[in-house]
């Protein structure tokens, strides 16, 4: 049987997932019985309630006697760790594009690295159902963007299939026939070449990794040379060609559809999945033992953005989750990082405490919410921004992103206006279609902290923001923070709706009647600059004596509610976010107000 090996390129919400989906019943994966879920490989719950592909997945279908192993790869940049590796596994790529939106920053990103990597890309026009398509457009946009890139001849001489996942078709004009997907196949088979193949005994570089609990370590790759059976014994070589460890493979897998099933042998140019091994990681060569050669593996991009992962020493703590340990936590940040090479885990000078580094706040908030979902009580600081220095001049570097941002015409002077004080460079400023326009910056990531939200007041929720790493560039000095303080509780117990009421004035609250609160709880913003301490528990003095008129009914203003993602974005360094099950709640990082202004002189000092 042939094979050929591709990934699905295309931006957050441009229908990658879709597009497998039909791909996989046109192609017999399913029984004509069976109930699949839409977007069947976003497998995980937060992929499906964010919309958005975390985690790159394999499956693999039959067309007309050629084995298809297709590769979902994330569209954001924040998991762009995954990405590359993946793009080193396969011979083709689709690149899927919106026939409205066109081709976006994360598809960029992704097309960036597999134009590096040799792939030559199969454009698919998604979307061309749209009111509001303009395919032409938008195939000269991707030339252009091909271009741009450093694109060879071979790749800018791109085959176009145009159709709509959601209604079942691709045809390679834009007006049909609207029969199917097998034009797609077809191309694939045609366009994409099969693997190459190395002559020499068993070698696989491993470029997904996941813990599975029955299994243990299961490493995915293609393999390179040679043939596999399940039980032989192999060796793992780091990058360098230092040997990791050697292990007896307990099971290999195949992909079959969304399964993953077990073979008794695999050879090379196929993608299987290898278990038995108990130290290597992504990257590493997996081969036999004559083997004295590593394959070459790409190094994966720096974390730009750390934050501090602490037990929750709250008065509340351990109320509303099971796992509240510092052992606990350390055990689950590790075995995150295990599996996701553009994490790092790094211990700190407190032994409760640890710095977990990222590509970006998206990925650093997913894993916050899944660790919550499993139960963890913890707290988490204000997100930093990875530094580094200059080997030759010995200058601080800061990572700088660039910023796209598609917004109404009305709106463009407040968005450059503020990404200007958060150290933002405009460089292009170009109409879009119906009274928008594209801005383009160059801005540290450090001002991006928390942007997202402002943008979308001030701009009526209309505007879109997409970003990507672009260098490093030299310290660009102090961006302005959060200019008011805060309302901190100064006692523990339930607030009481009297005690708010007499507050709204203060400022926006953050909390309701009844919500339980503590000593250095933040429970809402103050309209000036300095922290206040307020005492949400006090109740209405009741007399004997009835007047008229006192009794009104207290009607408040309702809170605001803080999403993860929103309390992030809001903090100050002195301040963290305690995240259990069913809670998310701000609080100063030194509860006693006494201890707080100790930490204040010495900051000063």
């Amino acid at each position: 049987m042939t094979l050929r090996n591709i990934a699905i390129i295309a931006h957050v919400d441009h229908g990658k997932t879709t597009l497998i989906d039909v791909l996989l019943k046109q192609s017999g994966a399913f029984r004509d019985n069976q109930r699949v879920q839409d977007r069947a490989m976003d497998s995980n719950d937060l992929e499906r309630e964010r919309g958005i592909t975390i985690l790159a997945k394999c499956t693999s279908l039959t067309w007309n006697g050629t084995r298809i192993n297709i590769v979902d790869t994330p569209g954001h940049a924040d998991f762009g760790g995954e990405v590359e590796r993946i793009l080193n596994m396969v011979d083709g790529a689709i690149v899927l594009v919106d026939a409205a939106e066109g081709p976006m920053p994360q598809t960029k990103f992704v097309v960036s690295k597999a134009l590096k990597v040799g792939l030559r890309p199969i454009v698919a026009v998604n979307k061309i159902d749209k009111a509001d398509e303009r395919h032409a457009q938008v195939v000269d946009e991707v030339f252009d963007l091909f271009a741009a890139l450093g694109a060879d001849d071979a790749q800018l001489d791109f085959p176009i299939l145009y159709g709509s996942a959601k209604e079942g078709w691709m045809a390679l004009s834009p007006d049909g026939p609207k029969d199917g997907m097998a034009p797609l196949f077809d191309l694939v088979v045609s366009h994409v070449t099969t693997p190459p193949v190395t002559p020499g005994a068993f070698s696989m570089l491993a470029t997904t990794l996941e813990a599975d609990p029955f299994l243990g370590r299961v490493l995915t790759g293609r393999i390179t040379s040679g043939s596999v059976t399940p039980n032989t014994t192999i060796k793992a070589l780091a990058r360098d060609g230092r040997e990791v460890e050697r292990g007896r493979i307990t099971k290999l897998l195949s992909f079959d559809g969304l399964d993953r099933v077990g073979i008794d042998e695999a050879s090379a140019g196929d993608i299987v999945a290898i278990a038995g091994l108990s130290e290597a990681t992504v990257s590493d060569t997996l081969c036999d033992l004559t083997v004295t050669g590593a394959l070459e593996a790409q190094p994966v991009d720096p974390p730009t953005l750390a934050m501090t992962f602490r037990i929750n020493d709250g008065p509340l703590a351990g109320q509303e989750g099971s796992k509240v340990q510092s052992r606990v936590i350390r055990e689950r940040l590790l075995r995150e990082a295990e599996g996701n090479v553009a994490l790092t885990v790094s211990e700190t000078g407190d032994k409760d405490a640890f710095d977990v580094a990222g590509r970006g706040e998206l990925q650093l908030a997913i894993l916050i919410e899944t660790m919550r979902r499993e139960g963890f009580e913890l707290t988490v600081s204000r997100p930093q921004v990875v530094m580094k220095a200059d080997e030759n001049s010995g200058q601080t570097l800061e990572p700088i992103e660039e910023v796209i941002i598609d917004v109404s015409d009305e709106y463009s002077g407040a968005v450059v206006k503020k990404l200007t004080e958060r150290k933002g460079e405009l460089l292009q400023m170009k109409p879009s279609s119906g009274g928008r326009q594209t801005l383009t910056f160059l801005a540290p990531t450090r001002g991006l902290i928390g942007y997202l939200g402002e943008l979308l007041t001030d701009t009526r929720g209309t505007a879109v923001m997409n970003r990507v790493f672009h260098d490093y560039a030299p310290y660009k000095g102090p961006i302005q923070g959060r200019r008011t303080g805060v309302l901190i509780s100064n006692a523990q117990g339930n607030a009481v709706a009297f005690a708010l009421w007499n507050l709204e004035d203060r400022g926006p609250l953050m909390i309701e009647p009844g919500t339980r609160v503590y000593q250095g709880m933040i429970v809402g913003g103050h309209s000036r600059g300095n922290d206040l301490e307020v005492n949400v528990l006090k109740g209405k003095k009741l007399t004997n004596i009835r007047a008229a008129g006192r009794d009104d009914a207290v009607t408040l203003t309702p809170p605001l509610t803080m999403t993860l993602e929103k309390a992030l974005a809001f903090i100050e360094d002195d301040e963290l976010v305690e995240i259990t099950p069913q809670s998310i709640r701000l609080r100063k990082r030194y509860l006693d107000p006494h201890e707080r202004k100790r930490a204040e002189r010495r900051s000063a000092s």
